[in-house]
């Protein structure tokens, strides 16, 4: 049993070109950058993901700041800064 899939996309004229060029540099095939570049993609979305629900969580959990509190802690620091430019 194989360890890999074939995935067929559509992609732009420009980002064909795009590859083309970094994978000659490279001296590197279409598929192998393509499949290194989806994997990467994908980890990075994966770790997004894992963090926006880390914060879900914490919802959840009713550890969370409310609004008001935030503003009113943005509201001053932003006013501090103003202060400290017109000095």
């Amino acid at each position: 049993m194989s360890n890999s899939a074939v995935v067929t996309t559509r992609i732009d004229v420009e980002t064909l070109d795009l590859i083309d060029r970094v994978t000659a540099s490279r001296g590197q095939s279409r598929s192998k950058f393509v499949a290194l570049a989806v994997r990467e993609a994908a980890r990075r979305e994966a770790a997004f993901l894992a963090f926006v629900q880390e914060g879900i969580d914490e919802l959840d959990r009713g550890e969370g700041i409310a609004n008001e509190v935030v503003m009113a802690e943005l509201d001053a620091m932003i006013a501090k800064h103003e202060a400290r430019c017109r000095d």
